[in-house]
């Protein structure tokens, strides 16, 4: 019998890496796509993943900002 990959809390999900977010995204969706939960664990399974989603959108938009920052100062530094 395989073993179940626990699944981490909702509240952990802002605690993850953008790597450990793609990580079980890949995992949850690997999956639903092979049939090897039912319904409701589905439908839970695609809820976490929102949540993931949601904290890997965060950390890109984050990233993004330090980008322009960095780009900014650069930019005045120039002149």
């Amino acid at each position: 019998m395989p073993t179940k990959k626990t699944t981490k809390k909702p509240s952990q999900a802002l605690k993850l890496s953008y790597e450990e977010c793609v990580e079980e995204l890949e995992g949850i969706v690997e999956k639903i796509e092979s049939g090897e939960i039912g319904l409701q664990e589905s439908l839970a399974q695609r809820k976490r993943g929102d949540e993931l989603i949601k904290r890997c959108r965060t950390i890109l938009d984050e990233a993004e900002q330090e980008l322009r920052q960095i780009n900014a100062e650069g930019e005045s530094t120039d002149e």
